[in-house]
């Protein structure tokens, strides 16, 4: 390893040019296969003025994303990466050089352990991006669904090499969500009876984030803010930079009056002042279920209260018990282990037509 004298060697400065979120640089070209589901999507949909849902995916397929409060061209955008990534513009040399052009098959997505589903729509839609011909589904149990170990979730027939492609991607993201949920399902049971909710962060995967919150409402929970935009949440570096709680409160509420503003304390004597400014919530960060208790009493209904930091499914009880609101959980995304599913093949039904799903 080459070392260097800190006194003498200073960082190069490099001046980059920031685009805004969503635009293009001036010089670049557009493409006709450019749009919002992805490269290779047909759709076209560069304007704010497409209908998602007669874009890409099939419009049932979509229809079930939307009502599931999950964006169907997010989906399809998350797909498309997903399989572009493992082809890496190239082609599945496994799959072709051992599966026939035209062969079919059946394959079942079988749940390996008992735990709580999500994703399965998100599956189809990766299905549909990786096939090539029409393609058959069979849904067994829905998202949000408790599963036991070698039940069947989905039956899938279509092309071979297709299904192939396509597995390792639909698993990635169902294992990846139904952990989320069976993650959150643990919580949400150990509140059950208490009038507090488990919710979560923003501590997820980028570019992932919409459909592990997604999976966390499949396992019983609520969701915190989906972004920085959709609520203020004070914390301590907000308090430093603006130079006080009291005064990053104002700021808050003179540039953006209509927001719901949270602000996190770390002792009791900090939640007094933080209810005289109009805090509509209240983050204990790291207090233990007897300084919940009495914070609760403090706050005496003026704001809603949100425990964070210490918790454990062992105490999630107790601080239930003590009065609050929600319990912030950022492990939910952040740490949730990935439920284990599997998908097997066998040979497809000759008596069963296949139904289109892209």
């Amino acid at each position: 390893m080459t070392r260097t004298d800190p006194e003498t060697t200073r960082p190069e400065t490099v001046a980059l040019t920031l685009l805004p979120i969503g635009s293009r640089p001036e010089d670049a070209e557009a493409t006709e296969d450019a749009g919002g589901c992805g490269d290779g999507c047909g759709c076209g949909a560069a304007d704010a003025a497409t209908d998602p849902l007669e874009c890409g995916l099939d419009p049932e397929l979509a229809a079930l994303l939307a009502d599931a409060g999950l964006d169907p061209v997010l989906v399809e955008d998350v797909a498309h990466l997903a399989i572009e990534e493992d082809l890496d513009q190239g082609t599945d040399v496994t799959t072709v050089a051992t599966v026939p052009e035209d062969a079919t098959a059946t394959g079942d997505f079988t749940a390996r352990e008992a735990g709580t589903v999500a994703g399965l729509r998100v599956v189809e839609a990766v299905l549909s991006v990786a096939s090539s011909d029409e393609f058959e589904v069979e849904r067994h149990v829905d998202d949000g669904e408790r599963v036991e170990a070698g039940q069947p979730l989905l039956t899938v027939t279509a092309r071979t090499r297709d299904l192939l492609t396509a597995e390792r991607s639909a698993l990635n993201l169902l294992c990846r969500l139904s952990g989320i949920a069976t993650a959150t399902r643990a919580w949400a049971d150990a509140l059950a009876g208490t009038s507090a909710r488990v919710r979560d962060t923003r501590k997820t995967t980028p570019g992932l984030r919409a459909l592990e919150k997604y999976a966390v409402r499949c396992g019983g929970g609520v969701n915190h803010r989906m972004s920085l935009s959709d609520a203020a949440l004070i914390k301590d570096n907000h308090v430093i930079a603006a130079g006080g709680v009291a005064e990053a409160f104002r700021r808050v509420r003179e540039e953006f009056p209509g927001v719901s503003v949270e602000v996190e304390v770390d002792r009791l004597d900090q939640i007094e002042p933080v209810l005289a400014e109009g805090a509509d919530l209240i983050l204990l960060d790291n207090f233990t279920p007897e300084q919940t208790a009495e914070a609760v009493r403090l706050v005496a209904g003026r704001a809603t209260v949100e425990s964070s930091g210490r918790l454990t499914l062992r105490t999630a009880r107790a601080y239930a018990d003590a009065g609050a609101d929600y319990l912030a959980v950022g492990a939910l995304t952040h740490s949730a282990p990935i439920l284990d599913i599997g998908l097997d093949l066998r040979p497809a039904r000759p008596d069963r037509p296949a139904e289109r799903r892209d």
